[in-house]
């Protein structure tokens, strides 16, 4: 029985269809349109327009997409909507430009050229039921209108102000009277709803195509930007279908998109875990230790080899065969940590994620997102367009997988997720955070799977994340655990502030009743009819 003292919610119950997202009104206007008989597709699109309005600093048009749809008793299906690098961007190019080791979050080259709106655009057309107009028309209302700062979104604004201040476009935007809105003050990006009126009338060739792509091209190049508009004409239909991966856990099928996103991390973490028993005989240490090492391998291994597909062919297969997961795990000492020298990535933390079951069945599992907290902060003052930083997770090391090239799409470390049982969609979920999602999907899917916890309960559990040569970890991780996971060499960060969050939405195939949970570190909800 649910302890009503326990200062949690409880999951959302539903017998028809739900959403469920990290902003209320996202949220709202997803079950608005599902009320409306529109699709999963539908709802998500909506939503997702909603929170790039009242969610600026972690998602936008200017940004990349991913997606796993799951049409009823259909195969899953993944869309890669991320975004390639300029034709002209080669390290030479970069090194020219007077970047060494690394690119900058600010830098013009950190902009590739968005996907988010191609990969609507596709889901729209091939999914869709309903108008873009209509989908779009709280979110342009939020836009043009007004909308109250939420909770979560003003202390995530408020941390990022700095940053969004060294750009003078964005700070007159997003620093209103020279500082970050509070929680209920209104705030509004008029030429957004704009952006977004134009995109419902003519789809992505108004993203991508003439005055408006022109304008972007104009400003990155005033940044020093090596982008054009040739790259944008082309990027127009840059998402596409692929096959998705999958690997076995718990009895169920883990379904993740390919590379180049760090879904395969994901898939790795399990299978190494698969090889311990992770059930209720693990004390608190023990599971936190053993997450933290299968992270540590998993990443190593990800940011040495994941990439554009192109450019790591059989990655995937390599990865998840039994003998390299059987060696990782063997690497796994219970009672001492691995070196943290195996970590080399810098941390990123801002996405939105979302996820939608409709009336008919169909199952949707969406995720947005603009890499740092509001991205590269480069907004263009002509189009109110806010850039992603997603080039930043290139590397400029001739040889390596990752490095930047023309054309190339960079290693994403954001991936929705699907859980199916005998070919049938279980559950769409994801997990936000930056590098933290691979390591967020596996320790959700453990506390499900293996532990029995409810949705909300696995949400609201302590997290931890094996990252940058320390254990961080939350609050309600215990002083006993502490205590032990010092023992074993781990060097522990106790958090200020939430580890990701995450969305989920489980359907019972005995009676379809469908069980949502939205994260308690967030402002979101799950609400369903």
């Amino acid at each position: 029985m649910f302890n009503f003292f326990s200062a949690r919610r409880p999951s959302t119950l539903a017998p028809k269809a739900m959403i469920a997202s990290s902003h209320p009104l996202s949220t709202a206007v997803g079950h608005e349109i599902l009320a409306q008989g529109g699709n999963a597709v539908d709802a998500a699109l909506a939503a997702v327009a909603v929170q790039c309005v009242v969610d600026p600093l972690m998602t936008g048009i200017g940004g990349d997409c991913f997606a796993l749809y799951a049409p009823k008793g259909g195969k899953v299906k993944a869309l890669n909507g991320s975004g390639r690098a300029p034709a002209a961007a080669t390290i030479e190019a970069l090194k020219a430009a007077g970047l060494t080791d690394s690119i900058p979050q600010t830098s013009p080259h950190a902009v590739t050229i968005p996907g988010a709106i191609s990969a609507w655009c596709r889901l729209h057309e091939d999914h869709g039921s309903l108008p873009l107009d209509l989908l779009f028309s709280r979110a342009i209302g939020y836009a043009e209108n007004g909308y109250p700062v939420t909770p979560r979104v003003a202390m995530d604004w408020a941390a990022n102000a700095a940053s969004v201040g060294g750009d003078e476009h964005a700070a007159k935007l997003f620093l209103p009277g020279g500082k970050a809105p509070s929680v209920g003050q209104m705030h509004a990006q008029p030429l957004l709803g704009t952006r977004l009126r134009e995109i419902a009338a003519k789809g992505a060739a108004a993203f991508y195509e003439g005055e408006v792509a022109a304008k972007m091209t104009a400003h990155l190049r005033s940044l020093g930007g090596l982008h054009t508009e040739e790259d944008f004409h082309e990027a127009r239909d840059q998402a596409h279908w692929v096959d998705p991966i999958s690997a076995s856990y718990g009895g169920y099928d883990v379904y993740e998109c390919p590379p180049n996103g760090q879904g395969l991390a994901a898939l790795l973490i399990l299978q190494i875990l698969s090889r311990f028993d992770m059930g209720k005989g693990l004390s608190e240490a023990d599971r936190i230790h053993l997450h933290a090492e299968a992270t540590k391998l998993a990443y190593h291994h990800r940011d040495a080899l994941i990439s554009d597909p192109a450019s790591c062919p059989d990655v995937i297969e390599t990865l998840l065969s039994d003998k390299v997961v059987d060696r990782l795990a063997a690497r796994i000492d219970m009672h001492r940590a691995l070196p943290p020298t195996l970590w080399d990535e810098p941390e990123h933390k801002d996405t939105i994620y979302l996820c939608v079951v409709d009336e008919d069945g169909n199952a949707l599992s969406f995720i947005n997102s603009i890499f740092h907290g509001f991205g590269s902060t480069r907004l263009d003052p002509a189009t109110g367009v806010l850039f992603h930083s997603r080039g930043a997770s290139f590397r400029l090391i001739e040889g390596h997988p990752n490095a930047i090239a023309p054309r190339k799409r960079p290693m994403h470390t954001i991936i929705p997720g699907m859980l199916c049982k005998d070919g049938i969609a279980s559950m769409p979920f994801g997990v936000m955070g930056g590098q933290y999602q691979a390591a967020g999907h596996a320790a959700f899917l453990s506390a499900v799977l293996d532990l029995g916890m409810d949705l909300q309960e696995a949400m609201d559990a302590p997290r931890s994340f094996a990252h940058g040569g320390e254990l961080q970890i939350e609050p309600g991780v215990s002083e006993e655990a502490r205590a032990d996971l010092v023992s074993r060499g781990h060097v522990l960060a106790l958090q200020t502030s939430p580890i990701g969050g995450s969305q989920a939405i489980r359907i019972c195939p005995e009676t379809g009743v469908l069980t949502g949970a939205s994260d308690t570190r967030k402002d979101g909800m799950a609400l369903g009819f």
